[in-house]
């Protein structure tokens, strides 16, 4: 069996060919559907292998030279999978809410980041004693809402040279500030989606945790290999 066919097999397996209903369908995916039953959208896998095979060469190309990628998945199936992955390759992600302005408005943003780091530090060497009990409260507060947001962002130095998103449909703010910064999208995205909008397009099930999870290994490989090239 060649490698194309295992893969597929796979893609199978996970389940990567369920879409959605034809009712959410957008017309830009039309030539990846291969059927609709009982009103849902069944992907050609197949058709949509090219697009796959396509991402994962650029994912290769960007680790060859260092680039940076921040992960982007904050739907409940997405969440543990895009942390895991991110940490595993040190790059930065967003997995709890998307801020406003985390690319478009990035030093903003790195002040915040850098107020988190100092709050945890004060913290660490004992240095919050000096406030009142009421100000902690409401430093701890700051702290855990602000870990929240900018836990995944809190090694960036500077604006990532790409974005790898889970669902660009429902994470729209931050594929269009990625966009305007110029920077390309690579996307997981299910029969609801557009593909124009995405530079490297994945058409598969965006839903389910095994399909997410076997996508996200797939990235996590081919980067690796294509780190590895690069130091060869």
């Amino acid at each position: 069996m060649s490698t194309q066919n295992t893969i597929i097999e796979k893609m199978f397996e996970v389940g990567a060919h369920y879409g959605y209903s034809k009712s959410r369908r957008h017309p830009s995916v039309v030539p990846y559907i291969f059927a609709t039953k009982n009103g849902v959208d069944i992907i050609n896998i197949e058709k949509g292998y090219d697009l796959f095979e396509n991402a994962l060469e650029a994912v290769k190309k960007y680790a060859s030279s260092g680039k940076i990628i921040l992960f982007v998945g904050t739907k409940a199936e997405a969440k543990q999978q895009i942390i895991e992955t991110a940490l595993s390759l040190n790059m930065p992600y967003v997995a709890e809410r998307w801020v406003g302005g985390s690319l478009t408005n990035f030093s903003e943003i790195k002040k915040r980041i850098a107020k988190l780091l100092e709050f945890r530090e004060q913290k660490e060497k004992g240095n919050l004693d000096k406030y009142t009990k009421k100000e902690r409260l409401l430093i701890d507060r700051e702290v855990e809402d602000m870990t929240k947001n900018f836990q995944g962002l809190s090694g960036l130095t500077r604006v990532p040279d790409v974005m790898f998103v889970i669902d660009p449909k429902k994470e729209h703010i931050a594929c269009t500030e990625a966009h305007k910064m110029k920077i390309p999208v690579i996307a997981l995205l299910n029969t609801d989606c557009n593909l124009k909008q995405v530079e490297y397009p994945i058409i598969a099930n965006d839903a389910s945790i095994s399909s997410i999870e076997f996508f996200l290994q797939s990235i996590k490989d081919a980067y690796n290999k294509g780190s590895i090239g690069d130091k060869k």
